[in-house]
């Protein structure tokens, strides 16, 4: 059966300080592949992965004073989260993590959001 996770149920912390007014979570991992094919023919014949490449979203009504101190100094941080739904959870655990970005939306009829895009080295799914 599959998990399903909702964002009222879940949490979500920059260094231990929970991120108020978080919407949403996005993130991707993806591993460097290199193919390698044999001589004479079309097939590939092994598979070598280098590095690992780690990104995320956090986006947040209106803004966050320590994801904006954060942006200014450079200094790295964790982001671990807990996805909930029921008795179901699972943690996702950013390491390294620096912030590449901040985008920031305001339209009519509707408040202020903020996305902080990051960098991590690593991500940890428990």
């Amino acid at each position: 059966m599959p998990q399903i996770f909702t964002a009222f149920a879940s949490e979500a912390r920059v260094n231990n300080d929970v991120i108020e007014g978080l919407q949403s979570i996005d993130y991707r991992h993806v591993r460097n592949r290199h193919d390698v094919g044999a001589i004479g023919t079309d097939e590939r014949v092994a598979v070598y992965f280098g590095l690992r490449f780690v990104t995320g979203a956090l986006r947040v009504a209106s803004g966050n004073a320590t994801l904006d101190g954060l942006l200014d100094s450079g200094t790295e941080f964790v982001v671990s989260t807990v996805l909930r739904h029921g008795d179901a959870s699972r943690k996702v655990t950013f390491e390294g993590c620096v912030l590449d970005e901040k985008t920031f939306t305001l339209s009519t009829e509707a408040h202020g959001e903020a996305v902080y895009t990051f960098s991590a080295t690593r991500v940890r799914e428990e």
